[in-house]
């Protein structure tokens, strides 16, 4: 199994920083799909799986990659 690379709290807060100017710009299409970039926490994950359902985040675009280094891979089909 490979090590996931992690995205820093610098990194994040730069993406959002970044999204919230998209916003002032008007842009908040753009500004949505850069926030969901951001990898989603796993315990949110799990909570949005649960009660949103797995079309939600699979359609949605989120960046789960946090979620898969903690539950698998294969967690959304489990």
């Amino acid at each position: 199994m490979s090590k996931v690379e992690t995205m820093s709290f610098d990194e994040k807060s730069a993406i959002l920083l970044k999204s919230y100017a998209l916003e002032d710009a008007g842009d908040i299409e753009g500004a949505k799909r850069l926030k969901r970039s951001v990898p989603m926490p796993p315990y949110l994950a799990k909570v949005m799986k649960e009660k949103m359902g797995i079309d939600y985040l699979i359609k949605g675009g989120w960046n789960l990659s946090e979620a898969e280094a903690e539950f698998g891979a294969d967690w959304l089909s489990r």
